[in-house]
């Protein structure tokens, strides 16, 4: 089992409409990187900490799974869709998404401060000054250090 960061802004996608939803395919996913993450060594039952990015406070909101196979992003495929990308055709597809599933909100959320603030996690990706990707690995160490935090709420 692996881990993982995705970040999300929640007034596009928070915790709450997961927790609403239950289930998502994380769509819209346009950073190579990021992609080659979901596609290439994301696996069904890797836990995902759920972050809140561009918003007061930011930090992280809650945890979720993945759920199935990495597959087609299908709003590539879509003109409509503000993640069209007429270079991406069905027999060669693009981009790439996960499926996650709610596990559980973590309140209070557990800011940024509070993540800088742990001696422990001073060397995860999220905290790294210009780190901007919305999908990221998080060490084994560092999700137990996570996992005792979120204990400590009583969440």
């Amino acid at each position: 089992m692996a881990y993982w960061l995705m970040k999300s802004e929640p007034s596009v996608y928070s915790i709450d409409d997961l927790a609403r939803e239950g289930r998502t395919p994380w769509t819209g996913v346009r950073n190579y990187q990021a992609r080659n993450f979901m596609r290439d060594q994301m696996r069904e039952g890797d836990i995902v900490f759920f972050y809140h990015s561009s918003a007061e406070p930011p930090g992280i909101a809650g945890l979720a799974r993945v759920v199935g196979k990495p597959y087609p992003d299908p709003t590539q495929f879509d003109p409509k869709s503000p993640y069209y990308d007429p270079r991406a055709h069905a027999d060669r597809p693009v981009w790439f998404l996960v499926d996650v599933a709610f596990e559980r909100k973590v309140e209070p959320i557990i800011t940024l401060t509070e993540l800088r603030a742990e001696k422990r996690l001073r060397d995860m990706l999220v905290l790294k000054r210009g780190q901007r990707l919305s999908v990221q690995p998080v060490s084994a160490e560092h999700a137990r250090v996570l996992m005792e935090m979120i204990r400590a709420r009583g969440t």
